[in-house]
């Protein structure tokens, strides 16, 4: 029975570190998307993005994709734009998770929802899908 009970709390230890290990990185990468775009950080972008993702979201009720490179492009060094991010949740299990962002943008009196997918690639966690919605509010 002694052993029985070592052997399951070693194991909920363990995966209790490496789940929050996990975690950590996962908003490690959620982080150098928001204060990379946030301060004109392409970079942190590049190190957030996989390079063959894309952004997907509704424009005129017709489905738009937007090339990764052509989004991280608009961000030029030391450019800052004011925005705002916070996560708002983050599942996953095994090398595969989904979190989602809220970004308030002053200066576009707007604010975007962003639901992102990402895979643990050779061991880091990278954005490999975006889509996103927004919501204008009032002054």
């Amino acid at each position: 029975m002694k052993k029985t009970l070592t052997l399951i709390l070693l194991f909920v230890g363990t995966y209790l570190t490496y789940s929050q290990s996990d975690i950590e990185n996962i908003n490690k990468t959620l982080y150098d998307y928001i204060e990379g775009t946030a301060n004109g950080e392409p970079e942190r972008l590049k190190r957030a993005f996989h390079e063959d993702f894309n952004l997907y979201f509704v424009q005129n009720d017709s489905l738009k994709a937007w090339s990764g490179k052509q989004y991280i492009a608009n961000f030029k060094p030391g450019r800052k734009s004011n925005r705002i991010g916070k996560v708002l949740s983050i599942d996953f299990e095994g090398n595969a998770a989904i979190a989602k962002i809220e970004i308030l943008t002053p200066g576009r009196k707007r604010i975007y929802t962003d639901y992102l997918m990402l895979l643990k690639i050779d061991g880091h966690w990278k954005i490999i899908h975006k889509s996103f919605t927004f919501k204008n509010y009032p002054e």
